[in-house]
């Protein structure tokens, strides 16, 4: 990927990323109550953008940021999709 592709994508990605933080921290909904799931989607795409900055970013991909990223992306996920198991992978993926 070229420098200006990849300098566009982040620019989008920061833009992006910056709406999404606001809509989160601005939704009211706690654990238990209806919007919830909606909040945690939200989450979820903050942290798929968190992915993206890492694995465009200048520089050797760091490992520790990418587990940290996968680790969070499968931890909301898991709440989306309790029966697939991804909290027990996130565990595993983190600790090793």
């Amino acid at each position: 990927m070229d420098d200006l592709i990849r300098g566009e994508i982040l620019s989008l990605a920061r833009t992006a990323h910056g709406l999404t933080e606001l809509s989160y921290q601005n939704d009211p909904a706690r654990r238990g109550e209806s919007g919830w799931n909606e909040k945690q989607r939200v989450l979820l795409a903050d942290m798929a953008l968190h992915l993206l900055q890492t694995s465009l970013g200048r520089g050797e991909l760091s490992e520790a940021d990418l587990k940290r990223n996968l680790f969070s992306i499968l931890t909301i996920s898991d709440q989306l999709m309790p029966d697939h198991g991804l909290k027990a992978v996130a565990e595993e993926l983190y600790s090793s």
